[in-house]
């Protein structure tokens, strides 16, 4: 349920901030702060001109929550800005350390010199993904925070990562991917049993793609 409600007598003032301040502050996507909101994770109002307002005492509780701060790369990765001169970026957002180990190996055997980020939920998937802006998302389906389709219908919807090649892993079979098959149209889909064979053709052609 959103918590977005018409509050026209909460005026702007030190207790909200607005939709761009609050991406501002947690390293994510205006968009992806509208989803949190929308989900009820974020408290606002919407202002007679139809702006959200939010409080900012949810805002600091969501991050208290995560230890105080958004979540953050890998201490010590590099996070130089799209284009030729930096390394394949990679984000996995994959809730399942087995398969976060096992797809980490993957792609360290076929691309020894990329650079690798992982995230454990669809939340610090969405504020990684806007701050390294990766060459290739690799995405599960089944996510705590935001699940994989509604994630991937929210990156289609920025420009910033039109360039971004996304890949699907899943344990979900055909009949099991039915619900998300709208949100997964046109993107490859790797079953969690094939990684070991399906994913290094994808991880390949990447790798051509970001060398053009």
């Amino acid at each position: 349920m959103s918590r977005v409600t018409p509050a026209m007598t909460v005026p702007n003032g030190p207790d909200t901030c607005s939709t761009t301040e609050a991406a501002k502050r947690l390293g994510m996507a205006v968009r992806s702060v509208q989803l949190m909101v929308d989900r009820g994770e974020l408290q606002a109002w919407k202002t007679p001109g139809g702006h959200r307002r939010i409080l900012r005492s949810s805002l600091d509780a969501w991050l208290a929550a995560r230890g105080g701060q958004a979540p953050a790369a890998p201490v010590g990765a590099q996070q130089p800005g799209p284009g030729p001169g930096r390394p394949l970026t990679l984000l996995l957002i994959e809730d399942s350390v087995h398969f976060q180990n096992l797809i980490s190996l993957v792609v360290k055997r076929e691309l020894p010199g990329a650079d690798l980020h992982v995230a454990s939920d669809g939340i610090a998937g969405l504020a990684m993904a806007g701050r390294l802006e990766p060459d290739v998302l690799l995405i599960d389906i089944l996510l705590p925070g935001i699940d994989g389709a509604t994630l991937i219908t929210s990156l289609r919807s920025h420009p910033q990562f039109a360039r971004s090649q996304l890949i699907v892993v899943t344990a979900l079979d055909e009949a099991q991917r039915a619900p998300y098959l709208l949100a997964l149209y046109g993107v490859p889909v790797v079953h969690k049993t094939a990684l070991v064979t399906e994913l290094p053709p994808l991880l390949a052609q990447a790798a051509v793609a970001h060398a053009a």
